[in-house]
């Protein structure tokens, strides 16, 4: 019984460490969405600043330039993160398949050994009533 709550622990720990894991890169999607949001407001501030100057009309082309680069890095990063985070859905679907049939079989057999216990306590008590039965019969004999 030892091995099996061992395997149990271990399992649930797998199936915990792998949930975590989901919201960690749940978390980094939502960081490098939100920073695509803020390169967005940068490029609308900075186009509207450039209108103000003539150095910022010249200066603004390299400006997007470099966040073109940011951005496509930023979507690089997410393709990847959704991908991570595809698989690891899917290990994690395994890792809680695997959980529920430990758990099953571990309830299985503790419901077998709580009814052997049932049946051997019933077989004492059968025997000491046929004790009993035995003896009561034994003297009213003699």
């Amino acid at each position: 019984m030892r091995r099996q709550e061992s395997m149990l622990r271990l399992k649930r720990f797998r199936v915990e460490e792998m949930a975590r894991q989901l919201s960690t890169l749940d978390a980094m999607r939502r960081d490098l969405e939100r920073k695509l949001s803020d390169l967005q407001d940068a490029v609308a501030r900075e186009r509207q600043r450039s209108n103000d100057s003539d150095i910022g009309r010249l200066a603004f082309p390299s400006f997007l330039r470099s966040i073109e680069s940011r951005r496509e890095k930023i979507n690089d990063s997410l393709k990847e993160i959704g991908r991570e985070r595809a698989q690891c859905d899917i290990e994690l679907g395994a890792a809680r398949e695997e959980l529920t049939g430990l758990e099953l079989a571990a309830e299985q057999e503790s419901r077998r050994l709580a009814e052997a216990e049932a049946r051997r306590s019933q077989s004492r008590l059968d025997e000491m009533a046929l004790l009993r039965h035995l003896r009561k019969h034994a003297l009213r004999g003699t």
